[in-house]
């Protein structure tokens, strides 16, 4: 069996759902690096990071809990 390649929503939507908790950019853009995602510099990899945060959180998967900064809890 081959394995399919997770998008980046993907890698962090499961960890959202495995670990709970607060969930901010840094903690998305090491939850991406530890599955293999390698962005071409760390202000890339920040901004993907908040993309996706804002992604999941406009799903219902997480809850802003911060009115400036990319700061989430998760929603379960």
């Amino acid at each position: 069996m081959t394995d399919v390649p997770q998008t980046h929503e993907g890698v962090v939507a499961k960890a959202v759902e495995a670990l709970g908790g607060i969930w901010d950019t840094q903690r998305a853009v090491t939850t991406l690096r530890d599955s293999g995602h390698e962005p071409a510099d760390q202000r890339a990899a920040e901004k993907e990071a908040r993309r996706i945060l804002r992604l999941l959180a406009s799903k219902g998967a997480l809850v802003k809990i911060d009115p400036v900064r990319a700061i989430y809890r998760s929603a379960v």
